[in-house]
């Protein structure tokens, strides 16, 4: 039988060590998740903005009769690709939100647990009913 006066608790300061790690693990791969979506979205409004002025040109020919009517079919393709993006944009826009919501709350979660590590290490240091300041 294991006596509880042989159990011994790590250092704090080691803890604080595993926890800047696992933070800066954890930081770096959101901020790294962040960058794929900023990339995907920046690609993808250049293609949008390109297909919309396509289509722009290509509506403005038909209007003017320099296009034949039959170009409609391409109008309506360009009209769903811009669609499209524009939704896939949306999605990568609430991606990035979430990203940043992210990263907010894992400081604050290591920002509290410095904080009571601190605290609690105060209170080590007190004397026996001596009360928070």
């Amino acid at each position: 039988m294991a006596s509880i006066f042989g159990f011994r608790s790590r250092d704090p300061a080691r803890d604080r060590q595993a926890d800047i790690a696992r933070h800066d693990r954890l930081a770096k791969l959101f901020e790294q998740i962040a960058a794929e979506i900023e990339a995907e979205k920046t690609g993808l409004e250049s293609r949008y903005r390109k297909t919309a002025t396509n289509a722009a040109f290509l509506v403005e020919a038909m209007e003017n009769g320099s296009a034949s009517q039959r170009r409609s079919s391409e109008v309506s393709a360009l009209t769903q690709s811009i669609l499209n993006c524009e939704r896939r944009i949306a999605a990568l826009s609430r991606q990035d939100g979430l990203m940043k919501e992210l990263r907010h709350s894992l400081n604050m979660v290591f920002d509290a647990a410095g904080e009571s590590d601190s605290a609690d290490a105060a209170d080590f240091a007190r004397p026996a009913g001596a009360g928070r300041a």
